[in-house]
């Protein structure tokens, strides 16, 4: 029986040692930030605001907000406190949507994250020993390296797949037997799916643990999974602009979502329509502060993920609850908002139904209508009394529990695009209907 990987000292360190070295470390943070980025400097200075004013950690309230124009607006070097020469490594967002936002790491950075990942690993459940399989793409995306170094620290046997080639992941996963995946939980559903094509029952290969991140899922769809794939499915979180994947993670003993590594990033929870902050447990925006970070020092980032802060339990810093939904991901359909994750939860109750869903908005003259595209399970009979029921009751259910009426349509199976990164779960073709 392999053993488990040791814990580090602060991750069990009373609260009053963490709330010390939390206050330092933000003295730190933002006077690095004032003294050698212009933008931080000029974004203080008009606030009325100066580092030497931190003397609580409830003062950081006083300071502005970072968000991702402001990233986009000084693409692509502005935001950078460091010299270029000083810059060990560069990565991006898609830049689907605009510009990319652009972000770097110091030596010390890379180091300091590879830490926070293979915390992250080892408080998924890693045993001396194991290998890992990263399915998280690789190049400017952080997820591939990220994990990839994050596995090596920790000591662990690399499998450096990246994204894509399912039929090939899923014949190295026979062949290598890994112990731990990392990947978004959309792909593990397509690798699932590639091993029961050739033969092979999901739950019997070698995996033990999966780590996904990079996307909202639901507790329903962990339930699914670990059913599935015979595994215990545990939720990595992070953003590129904060550092990467290894911000916050689950550990495997509660699974109750994730704990946030706050020795290096200070969380807050605001009001999404005023910016106050809220008082503990209370439901809104996640704002974090890095605390260690040299080369992009983040000050008060508005992640646009909607969550609440939460106490410890299997470790002394506080958790979050698990992401559900974006405040820039949220739909309004006929005055109700709606989360792609609602119609997730309500899929996944329809055991006719396979889990694959998008989300496609139109326009029938000013109305907005919402069809709702799934795929019945393989062994489900097309046109039968079964299908028929089920996409009843999921119409009725997202009538009833979310308020608003959909078009549900039964496609055929792998009628749905499958994702080999982040899915794509809504199309909105509102605009274009003008």
């Amino acid at each position: 029986m392999t053993t488990p990987l040791p814990l580090d000292p602060i991750e069990t360190a009373s609260r009053d040692e963490l709330a010390a070295l939390q206050l330092s470390r933000l003295k730190w943070s933002l006077a690095h930030a004032y003294e050698n980025s212009p933008v931080y400097r000029r974004k203080f200075d008009e606030a009325g605001v100066h580092p030497s004013e931190l003397k609580t950690l409830a003062d950081l309230a006083r300071f502005p907000f970072t968000t991702k124009q402001d990233l986009r607006d000084n693409y692509p070097f502005g935001m950078f406190a460091v010299p270029q020469d000083q810059i060990a490594r560069i990565h991006a967002s898609s830049g689907t949507t605009g510009k990319p936002t652009v972000v770097g790491y110091t030596a010390r950075d890379i180091d300091t994250w590879a830490g926070l990942v293979a915390r992250s690993i080892r408080a998924a459940g890693a045993r001396r020993g194991d290998k890992v399989h990263v399915s998280y793409g690789y190049g400017l995306f952080t997820g591939g390296l990220g994990a990839h170094y994050g596995a090596e620290r920790a000591g662990l046997t690399v499998i450096p797949f990246g994204g894509g080639q399912t039929e090939k992941q899923v014949q190295l996963i026979q062949d290598f037997k890994p112990d731990i995946i990392m990947v978004t939980p959309s792909y593990m559903l397509s690798i699932a799916d590639e091993l029961e094509r050739q033969g092979v029952d999901p739950a019997k290969c070698s995996l033990r643990i999966g780590i996904f991140g990079a996307e909202p899922w639901t507790n329903d769809m962990r339930k699914a999974i670990e059913e599935r794939m015979g595994i215990e499915a545990v939720d990595i979180y992070g953003l590129s602009e904060v550092i990467g994947p290894g911000v916050a993670s689950e550990c495997v003993e509660t699974k109750d979502g994730p704990t946030i590594w706050e020795d290096h990033f200070y969380p807050e929870i605001i009001d999404p329509e005023t910016g106050e902050v809220l008082p503990e447990g209370e439901f809104g925006e996640l704002v974090f502060t890095s605390l260690t970070k040299e080369a992009l020092p983040i000050v008060r980032y508005r992640t646009r993920d909607l969550t609440r802060l939460l106490p410890g339990t299997a470790r002394t810093m506080r958790r979050m609850e698990k992401i559900t939904g974006r405040s820039d991901d949220m739909m309004i359909i006929r005055g109700v908002n709606v989360f792609p994750t609602q119609i997730e939860e309500l899929l996944l109750k329809q055991h006719a139904l396979a889990p694959y869903y998008q989300i496609v908005l139109t326009k029938e003259g000013p109305l907005d209508v919402m069809t709702v595209n799934v795929e019945p399970c393989p062994e489900t009979a097309p046109d039968s009394a079964v299908l028929r029921a089920a996409k009843e009751a999921l119409t009725y259910d997202i009538k009833a529990l979310i308020g608003v009426s959909a078009v549900v349509n039964v496609l055929a199976v792998n009628g749905i695009e499958r994702s080999v990164g982040k899915a794509r779960r809504v199309v909105d073709k509102r605009h274009a209907s003008r």
